[in-house]
């Protein structure tokens, strides 16, 4: 990233790091074992036939709390007889804020909305096998409650509950509304567009902030909301059946850089965006989310590009998991979406007998492990600027193409010109751009396993195609595309051979079949 924002210093006024939409869930695990919802059922001294009352007057309790709190905060309860989603035009969220706006909340309650939906749950049917009763979990319907609040601290939020054994939670907060009320407390002014921040009058705090919200003690946050709206838990922790076992159920990363302008923007964008589109495959996508493309690889990786209301994204999927880059007013947004963080790992210390050592494993949905879905979002936001450090500029990239058509001298050596149109160049272009090198880099044999189709024969074979190689390499290094790492056999790509290669593969597979077609 840090090329991203050397070459396009004069028009970024800063970058914001850190959460965006985040979503807990909290299980209450202690009931999920066989028979330990029986247990819990004897302990209140219910027997099985008697499951459908019970239950009943349970979310009759949490229902009739939901209304208490309603009234008590002079705010609306109302049934929301249709799905309110994104999809149908008229979201919860919409709904939530337009009430806010119209009675002016400020902070506290806005209200709570109730609605029926699908969830996991516990019945009580009867077993042919046994001839007896029996507790299991499947799919049904029950009902929701939704509390939407103005938190003093985290901003606009929502508490989903569900209703029916084992009271689900969802509680949903947004990194950006945490951070703009801290910069709130300490005085500091800002910008905004929706979510997005578009000027911060001191950015020195914002870095320090934004680790402090990955690293919060969140069980006890999540715990005070679980208390507001559940009345029950009190009865399950007397039983000895615990509270809430809290998850990351879905976690955004995304780093906005911040424009000076709109348009400046949208003088760069559009060949950003091409770029994105034209020149990344699965193998880039994988290596831009932290993995590598092998055998044992099982899953679909894809790419699509869809304009908004905002603005026009382009967004990598890799199974579950995303990456997308945006434009937001003069905001330039990199996000990446956790919603499995299986496919990732997590250095955590092991223990075999009396030796402890350290491995890496895989990252679980533990709300402890918040902070690594930080730093695995930040790597890969990252690592998806620095692929995208000067995407061919148009004007820049064609001086730069005039400049490789020519041969030159560099410390008394003859470097000969470059064909960057021909096929042959055009295949070594592709080559050395490969997102798998973004990190490390590449050597000479990585270099030829993408040139050769087939491995190299006798010895012989094998020596002249390094000879080749290498002189391929000293040739892009003599025009500036490529530097080599120091003390090492490795080479990099330099910020002007990604915007000259990247200009001259556009050019030959994009821009002149159009050109011709057009002609």
């Amino acid at each position: 990233m840090d090329a991203f924002l050397k070459v396009h210093a004069a028009d970024i006024a800063g970058k914001v790091e850190t959460f965006d939409r985040l979503i807990f869930k909290g299980h209450l695990t202690a009931l999920f074992p066989a028979g330990a919802f029986t247990r819990f059922l004897h302990s209140q001294g219910v027997l099985l036939k008697d499951f459908g009352k019970f239950v009943e007057e349970v979310t009759g309790k949490l229902k009739d709390h939901a209304q208490a709190l309603a009234a008590q905060a002079q705010r609306p309860f109302q049934y929301l007889a249709a799905p309110h989603t994104q999809r149908t035009g008229q979201s919860k969220e919409d709904l939530a804020r337009a009430i806010a706006a119209r009675d002016e909340i400020t902070e506290g309650l806005i209200a709570i909305f109730s609605t029926v939906e699908p969830c996991l749950s516990f019945r009580v049917r009867g077993n042919r096998a046994t001839h007896r009763l029996e507790v299991v979990r499947e799919r049904r319907k029950c009902l929701y409650l939704y509390f939407y609040l103005l938190d003093r601290e985290f901003g606009f939020m929502h508490v989903r509950l569900q209703t029916w054994f084992p009271f689900e939670l969802q509680i949903y907060v947004n990194g950006r509304e945490w951070l703009a009320r801290q910069l709130d407390r300490r005085g500091i002014a800002y910008a905004r567009y929706d979510n997005t921040f578009t000027q911060i009058a001191d950015l020195a705090p914002v870095p320090t902030l934004c680790r402090r919200f990955a690293h919060r003690n969140w069980p006890t946050v999540l715990n005070a909301f679980a208390r507001r709206v559940n009345p029950v838990l009190e009865t399950i922790a007397r039983a000895s059946f615990g509270g809430y076992y809290w998850c990351v159920d879905q976690a955004e990363y995304a780093t906005d850089l911040m424009f000076t302008s709109r348009a400046a923007l949208a003088a760069i964008y559009p060949d950003i965006r091409r770029m994105a589109i034209t020149a990344f495959g699965a193998a880039d996508v994988l290596r831009f989310l932290g993995r590598k493309l092998h055998g044992n690889f099982r899953g679909d990786v894809s790419v699509e590009m869809r304009h908004r209301p905002e603005g026009w994204c382009v967004k990598y999927r890799m199974k579950r998991n995303s990456l997308k880059i945006y434009d937001k007013a003069s905001v330039l947004r990199v996000e990446t979406t956790i919603n499995n963080p299986r496919e990732f790992t997590v250095l955590r210390e092991v223990r075999t007998g009396r030796r402890v050592s350290l491995r890496w494993l895989p990252l679980g949905k533990a709300v402890c492990s918040l902070w690594r879905f930080a730093e695995v979002g930040q790597q890969a936001n990252h690592r998806y600027l620095e692929a995208l450090a000067q995407a061919p500029l148009q004007g820049d990239a064609v001086a730069g193409l005039d400049g490789v058509c020519r041969s030159r001298i560099v410390s008394g050596k003859r470097v000969a010109r470059l064909n960057p149109v021909s096929a042959e160049t055009g295949a070594l272009f592709h080559a050395v751009l490969k997102g798998e090198h973004q990190i490390n880099g590449f050597r000479n044999r990585d270099l030829q396993r993408h040139l050769y189709a087939a491995p190299p024969g006798p010895p012989e074979e094998a020596r002249r195609r390094t000879i080749r190689v290498s002189r391929v390499i000293a040739k892009l290094r003599g025009h500036g595309l490529l530097a080599k790492v120091p003390r090492s056999r490795l080479y990099r790509v330099t910020t002007r051979g990604v915007r000259v290669m990247g200009a001259a593969l556009f050019y030959r597979t994009v821009g002149f079949p159009r050109a011709l077609l057009a002609a």
